[in-house]
């Protein structure tokens, strides 16, 4: 599972890597916050340019069978769309988490699973976003512990 957002976004982004990383109870699982190196970060913004950010770390790092989720309140930020566009030619799932009306990232075709929180407000947005990963991750943990019992 490789997370990405920005400001905000990008905390959250990291929470998400952590708890599947370190959860409070069940299986870890293999996640990385892209956001969350700030020399990588600051090295690809300077070098590359800051809308490239998420996507070569993909590059570098991603396959098939991999996830990609990126959070994002307006749902149109350059760096998160390249990202997808990336995660796509990779044969990586793209998911992303957005806000107001979902921006770009809800236009079709941009990410194969899109969740919109309808909502003007950041601070709505980016709670439901975390109650919706952390039910993600609940659901996760749930079939895995079933897998285990079988």
């Amino acid at each position: 599972l490789f997370t990405f957002g920005n400001g905000g976004s990008a905390t959250d982004a990291a929470g998400v890597a952590a708890l599947f990383t370190r959860p409070p109870s069940g299986r870890p699982l293999a996640a990385r916050s892209l956001a969350s190196d700030e020399a990588v970060l600051t090295a690809l913004a300077n070098d590359v340019g800051f809308e490239l950010v998420f996507s070569r770390q993909l590059i570098s790092a991603a396959g098939p069978g991999d996830i990609a989720l990126g959070l994002s309140t307006s749902g149109s930020s350059a760096n998160l769309l390249r990202a997808f566009a990336e995660a796509r030619r990779l044969g990586v799932l793209g998911v992303g988490l957005a806000g107001y009306d979902g921006g770009s990232m809800a236009a079709a075709g941009t990410v194969d699973h899109c969740l919109v929180v309808l909502s003007d407000s950041v601070h709505r947005i980016q709670e439901t976003q975390s109650a919706v990963v952390f039910e993600l991750w609940r659901r996760i943990q749930a079939r895995l512990a079933a897998a285990v019992d079988r």
